[in-house]
């Protein structure tokens, strides 16, 4: 009959929709054989303040959730080992001195570009000001070998959001907050997702 056609039909796509499952598909990159990886504090062009630094903090907790097991071990600023190799920006020597220094056979390195900043001011509630601004920034990952000073990994992603409190110091933007996750963690957490996607594993249907 009808009732008992529709009821083995029902039954059908029940069980083929059982059939399907998810399947958890390993991260493209593993990091965790190197063991140790080292963290220079990303540079940052046409701008100031602290984005670089919070962009910072955010990757290397993305990449301690992606892939536990693995000691990231934070240098800060690079100028001082610069000065100490004879270097005017990162290469094999400066490379090779974070691996016999730290015992890291990998260092992280990253680089955010602002561009694009149109500054806009609105009112709040009571009438206070806010300035905000349009702007577009670009981040450049790359993982780079300590005994040879070679590129193993590179990642880029750019993105334009609306950010807040942001004023503009000796023509460029200053990126200063005493909340950076409300002011701008919008922009740098999108950016770090995707820098850091190859590190995460995923899940698929199969």
């Amino acid at each position: 009959t009808a009732v008992c056609w529709a009821g083995a039909m029902s039954l059908t796509l029940f069980a083929s929709g059982c059939g399907s499952k998810r399947v958890l598909v390993p991260a493209r990159v593993d990091l965790r054989p190197h063991g140790r990886l080292a963290l220079v504090t990303f540079t940052v062009e046409n701008a100031k303040g602290s984005l670089h630094t919070f962009a910072t903090q955010r990757f290397s907790e993305a990449v301690l959730v992606a892939q536990p097991g693995v000691e990231i071990l934070e240098l800060g600023a690079a100028d001082s080992l610069l000065a100490r190799v004879g270097e005017s920006e990162f290469g094999p020597l400066s490379a090779r001195a974070v691996g016999e220094r730290h015992q890291a056979p990998v260092v992280f390195l990253g680089h955010l570009k602002v561009s694009d900043v149109k500054p806009k001011a609105r009112l709040l509630g009571g009438g206070v000001p806010r300035v905000e601004a349009n702007v577009t920034v670009q981040l450049t990952v790359r993982l780079v070998s300590t005994s040879s000073g070679g590129t193993l990994w590179r990642a880029s992603s750019t993105a334009t959001e609306t950010v807040g409190q942001l004023g503009l110091a000796g023509g460029e933007p200053f990126f200063s907050a005493q909340d950076p996750d409300d002011a701008y963690g919008e922009l740098v957490g999108y950016l770090v997702r995707q820098v850091t996607w190859d590190f995460r594993p995923t899940w698929t249907k199969q």
